[in-house]
């Protein structure tokens, strides 16, 4: 049995909703299929075998993506940059993961969000982790939570939920993105980490208007860095779309 069949057959062993699922012959489809049942499956712990042959899996696989090094992205105004790619193949200090507030990640089986996207590359201890601080709490829009990063090439995670924008745009919406630059900047300075990566917050399922949002997060991160001078030594804005991407460089330049 090679490393995904265990790792398929480990987690339908352990939950009875899974006893009927055909595992498929094809490579590509075990893989969707071991994401998947990840993804539904709740913080709970696991063997020791199991979280060793998982993270052989998942470095292999991130491996397989391609890393990218903060140090080989060219820094477009000050230091700051826009890049355009996956979060979860990016190396540097901590990247940000646009949360939902339970923090747990996300349990839509076959869904491409962000934090699905983090979560299901970092390992299931990350979601243990999360469960551990959180303790059926929520996290208020804005907020933050720094964890490990487990098998993603950065060292750290910070976790914060943005606001859902319903239909018309409020002031509070508007203050709670803000916070969730600041607050991320905040605490990577109180941990001493320099190189940091941002994602779209709350621009996709979420609703925020994405040139406003791409305006407050500028604004909000080189304000900061005014008054904050030295403090960092590369901060990148993480885009996947090309619509974002266009929208960053208009308004970055």
């Amino acid at each position: 049995m090679n490393n995904i069949d265990y790792l398929i057959n480990e987690l339908i062993n352990e939950d009875k909703r899974l006893k009927n699922i055909q595992i498929p012959s094809s490579l590509e489809e075990k893989k969707n299929l071991y994401r998947a049942i990840r993804n539904i499956r709740g913080p709970k712990p696991i063997s020791k075998k199991y979280l060793k042959i998982q993270d052989e899996y998942l470095q292999k696989e991130i491996k397989n993506k391609g890393i990218t090094y903060e140090e080989d992205i060219k820094k477009d105004k000050d230091i700051i940059s826009i890049w355009q790619g996956d979060i979860t193949t990016l190396k540097v200090d901590v990247i940000v993961n646009a949360c939902n507030k339970y923090l747990l990640g996300c349990f839509n089986p076959t869904h491409r969000c962000i934090d699905n996207t983090i979560h299901s590359f970092a390992g299931i201890e990350l979601r243990e982790e999360c469960n551990n601080i959180m303790k059926g709490k929520t996290l208020p829009n804005g907020e933050v939570i720094l964890t490990d990063a487990y098998n993603l090439p950065s060292k750290y995670i910070i976790h914060t939920v943005g606001p859902q924008v319903n239909k018309i745009l409020t002031n509070k919406d508007i203050q709670d993105l803000k916070n969730c630059y600041y607050n991320s900047l905040e605490l990577a300075k109180e941990k001493g980490l320099k190189t940091i990566a941002f994602p779209c917050i709350s621009t996709g399922l979420y609703g925020f208007p994405k040139d406003e949002a791409c305006k407050i997060a500028i604004k909000t991160i080189t304000d900061y860095l005014k008054n904050n001078k030295n403090v960092f030594d590369h901060i990148i804005f993480n885009v996947f779309e090309d619509e974002d991407l266009i929208i960053y460089k208009k308004n970055l330049f």
